[in-house]
């Protein structure tokens, strides 16, 4: 029988990283259907209440919460589990800390016991988050705030107060970043080398420090500013911050600026900046096109592989072609064309839809805009210009790309580059769709990513595939795997598997998005004449 069960921790916090990682623990118990855990918060119990968890009314704000749903015995397995999990205490084996060894309760003790610590990560709730920075910062610390749900107030304060004290804040809501290569939140193992990235898009940065990384050169750091630092109000303090810095430091060459639009006020700042730094910047402003007028000293790349190809080759020494085309603009090799025809003639009739399902953010935003080239404007929970919003986050409507890791997703659940339960049977979902013609999805590897993301996924594509055969259906399914083959996952490894089980997979996020829309073209224009033709040619 199917149940909801809770356990109070009275006055136990723990940061949202630990609890992220509790709830994908718990969400592995088999039988469990649904498991969060959060401070008791008025926002969390909402958002409980948001995910179809019932109300708990014993909990107080500075309580810890652990909801799960499922079979009796389940719930039962899984609250003792949690139990464990965070009754367990952090091991120090540095010596750092009270003088007794343990880890120091509070910013004044930890900058006590290592004076020369300058960087403070702050990860709580995010109506907390900006006394904790401010708190930092006024120690003399930098900041990286992984927290998000920071009123914008907050945030214009904290960091006006870093830009007066020259000091950086990354975040809030900052979960990559790349420090005297040391990876913080979500991060790939990279080479350290002489390209400098500075990002308000986490798997935009992932992207790209990866790519270097495979062109073999290599990353000075990778900085995080926070989704919202281009926005109107923020104004775009961390970027401005970070761009100096970078422009001033020795050891970076070249610099990345990566982004989804930003306001069209702060990026005039923003370029004018990048325009006269003595490094060469390269910018990326997602679903933006070329961006802005480029000249010696700023380029401007069209997808996140090319922001990477043109650090490096700016790296080298190469001079970046004037005019050149951009890389969305660049056929698919003849190759993959002849793959895809192929596959499209084997769709059935009912199939015309592309499904995009992806976890992080910028690709969903990037495959939404490649995909226009094609004819394609595709509903979604975070659509860019010209788009249409998906009403219904959980049905899908005709074409289709949608981010999991977004908050209408995300409340009260783990991100799924944690826990892709859900996004799994997202992918199952849409696999039982008649009009689905191709699943496209992206598998984020690297620090704070699923341990595994194969062991379930090919389960399930496996699954997808023989429900659309037995529905007499064909399934194509294209992937993007973004991390090295450093990470703990190995992107070759992952590569392999995924291959193995039938699936397309892209060297990039951008080709990935080009494939899909080529096959929906294909099959679009057999439809409509009876032959297979290249898009935009009668």
């Amino acid at each position: 029988m199917t149940t909801q069960q809770h356990r109070v921790y009275p006055n136990l916090y723990k940061d949202s990283v630990s609890l992220m990682a509790v709830s994908s623990a718990l969400m592995a118990v088999p039988e469990i259907e649904a498991a969060s855990v959060v401070m008791a918060t008025d926002t969390n119990r909402e958002n409980l209440r948001n995910a179809g968890l019932a109300d708990v009314t014993d909990a107080r704000v500075n309580d810890l919460l652990v909801v799960v749903r499922g079979e009796d015995t389940a719930c039962e397995e899984a609250l003792a589990l949690a139990d464990r999990l965070l009754a367990e205490q952090p091991v120090d084996d540095s010596g750092a800390g009270t003088a007794q060894g343990r880890p120091s309760t509070s910013l004044r003790l930890a900058v006590a016991a290592d004076p020369n610590a300058n960087l403070a990560l702050i990860s709580v709730p995010g109506p907390y988050a900006a006394a904790e920075a401010l708190k930092a910062l006024k120690l003399g610390l930098n900041a990286m705030i992984f927290s998000d749900n920071m009123p914008v107030e907050s945030e214009v304060e904290v960091k006006q107060y870093a830009t007066e004290h020259e000091l950086l804040v990354m975040g809030p809501d900052c979960g990559t970043a790349l420090i005297n290569g040391i990876p913080l939140g979500f991060a790939n193992v990279v080479r350290r080398g002489r390209i400098g990235v500075v990002g308000a898009s986490g798997t935009g940065m992932q992207e790209i420090t990866s790519r270097i990384h495979q062109l073999g050169a290599g990353v000075s750091q990778a900085i995080g500013t926070g989704g919202h630092d281009l926005s109107s109000q923020v104004g775009g303090l961390s970027t401005l911050h970070a761009l100096r810095a970078l422009g001033a430091d020795n050891d970076t060459d070249v610099i990345v600026l990566v982004s989804k639009p930003p306001a069209p006020e702060v990026a005039s700042v923003v370029l004018e900046v990048a325009r006269n730094l003595s490094t060469p910047v390269v910018v990326m402003f997602v679903g933006a096109g070329d961006g802005a007028p480029a000249n010696e000293q700023l380029h401007t790349a069209s997808t996140l592989a090319e922001a990477a190809d043109l650090a490096v080759t700016l790296l080298n020494g190469t001079p970046a072609e004037s005019g050149a085309t951009p890389a969305a603009q660049l056929p698919l090799p003849v190759a993959v064309q002849d793959r895809l025809r192929e596959v499209a003639s084997r769709v059935s009739n009912s199939q015309r839809y592309l499904r995009g399902i992806y976890s992080g953010g910028t690709f969903c935003y990037e495959a939404q805009a490649l995909s226009q080239a094609y004819g394609i404007h595709a509903h979604s929970n975070t659509p860019v210009t010209g788009n249409p919003v998906l009403e219904d986050i959980w049905t899908s409507r005709e074409h289709t790309i949608i981010d999991m890791g977004d908050d209408d997703f995300t409340r009260g659940r783990p991100h799924p580059m944690i826990d892709p339960t859900l996004r799994d049977k997202r992918l199952l979902a849409e696999a039982k769709d008649p009009s689905t013609a191709v699943l496209l999805f992206d598998v984020v590897l690297g620090y704070g990513a699923a341990d595994d993301p194969t062991s379930h996924l090919l389960e399930v594509l496996e699954r997808a595939r023989s429900l659309a055969s037995a529905a007499g259906r064909s399934l194509p399914l294209i992937a993007h795997v973004c991390g090295t083959d450093e990470d703990p996952q190995s992107r070759k490894t992952v590569v392999a598997a995924l291959e193995a089980a039938g699936v397309f997979v892209s060297d990039s996020n951008a080709q990935a998005a080009q494939m899909a829309g080529f096959l929906v073209s294909q099959i679009a224009a057999s439809t409509n004449s009876g032959e297979l033709i290249e898009p935009g040619k009668k």
